[in-house]
């Protein structure tokens, strides 16, 4: 089988051969669309483009290659077989020409358009807006929107380009480039200290008012060897309302480096019982991801290389 891509002419489009069969890049780019997004109307949104343009796409190369690239029910779109074989050779084909193109034009551009950049509110307030004025000076041409978000997004649905996301990764569809680890602390205002005592056995922690989060269990473990379960009394589902609730004399709370090192620094917090918890860990990572099948762009390969060595975790 050989397959190629030419250069039409008439419209400046290219085109995919096949075994002498052609078909348009866009029709492939909304083949993909429709594959990536498990629908033809989501596919539409993505794109902004009407349904219609999707489904005419699709039935021209289900005609081009005589076969169903979709099985298509009143609830689901999924691949063919035949469908699965060909997009793995279209998506290897595109993302070629892609980053062909890409390293073609991208000494002679300076990065520009949006980014996108999603993370928890606390690695936004803390690590990401005191980096925005010197990377705006850097890149004026960039379009810098940052998005807090304390759960885990899908960055397709969202339409991200990137996020940076604290502990390991479970999505094999992600690129991931690590940015740095942020230790653990336990730690507690001075005020509750001298009213409830300093802990100094994990087992003094019972006796303590326990500030942790709602939404995600995990987060309220200690990294021991063995793992701490702890037993949360107050709860929030954000990571700065935790550190706002500790500071004001609330309770102890298990928070990350990079939120709470300044608190550290100048007394406002305290870090109990040094030495408890396991490094490295797998919650101490701070990991920027996105998506395998898109080539880096210009702008999210400036953004990482600016912020990697001036982050403080």
């Amino acid at each position: 089988m050989t397959n190629h891509f030419i250069k039409n002419s008439n419209n400046n489009t290219m085109e995919y051969s096949m075994n002498g069969i052609r078909s348009k890049t866009e029709d492939l780019e909304i083949l993909l669309a429709v594959a990536d997004h498990g629908g033809f109307s989501a596919a539409a949104n993505a794109l902004d483009i009407q349904v219609a343009k999707v489904s005419r796409a699709i039935a021209r190369l289900e005609q081009e290659h005589a076969c169903s690239l979709f099985t298509r029910t009143t609830r689901k779109v999924s691949l063919t077989q035949e469908g699965e074989q060909f997009i793995i050779a279209i998506r290897s084909a595109m993302e070629q020409i892609a980053g062909a193109e890409f390293a073609l034009t991208a000494q002679k551009t300076r990065p520009s358009g949006r980014l996108r950049v999603d993370a928890a509110s606390p690695f936004v307030l803390h690590q990401l807006v005191p980096l925005v004025k010197p990377f705006r000076t850097a890149y004026p041409d960039i379009e810098l929107e940052l998005v807090s978000n304390d759960n885990i997004i899908d960055l397709i649905e969202k339409r991200t380009d990137l996020a940076i996301r604290i502990g390991g990764l479970s999505d094999s569809g992600l690129h991931a480039t690590l940015l740095g680890r942020s230790p653990l602390h336990l730690v507690a205002a001075p005020d509750y200290l001298a009213l409830h005592g300093t802990p100094t056995t994990v087992d003094a922690l019972t006796s303590h008012t326990i500030i942790g989060f709602s939404d995600t269990a995990n987060l309220n473990k200690l990294p021991t060897t063995p793992t701490i379960q702890l037993s949360v009394n107050i709860k929030a589902s954000s990571g700065e309302t935790v550190r706002q609730l500790c500071l004001e004399g609330n309770g102890i709370a298990l928070l990350s480096h990079f939120m709470i090192s300044k608190d550290i620094q100048s007394g406002h917090l305290v870090s109990l019982l040094p030495g408890l918890i396991d490094s490295p860990n797998p919650r101490e990572q701070v990991q920027a991801v996105y998506y395998k099948h898109s080539t880096l762009a210009s702008r999210i390969e400036a953004f990482l290389n600016f912020i990697k060595n001036k982050l403080t975790m």
